[in-house]
């Protein structure tokens, strides 16, 4: 079995390569979903996330909001 050490270390590497995937993407399409507030909580935001990459690019308007919401 991995020690702990071993895994965060692991865990981290993974984390800086899809940052790095992320800062390449031109994030063209984007659609609003929900996503995870944070990775220690089970709350949920309303964010635009790129399709592509599933980076969080901002929020949307309450337009948008709205309209998902309404799905």
């Amino acid at each position: 079995m991995k020690k702990i050490a071993e895994l965060l270390e692991e865990r981290h590497k993974i984390n800086k390569k899809i940052e790095d995937i992320q800062n390449k993407c031109p994030h063209f399409n984007f659609s609003v979903r929900s996503v995870q507030e944070r990775l220690d909580s089970s709350s949920t935001i309303i964010m635009y996330v790129c399709d592509r990459c599933l980076k969080h690019i901002g929020y949307p308007s309450k337009k948008d909001i709205k309209n998902y919401l309404k799905q």
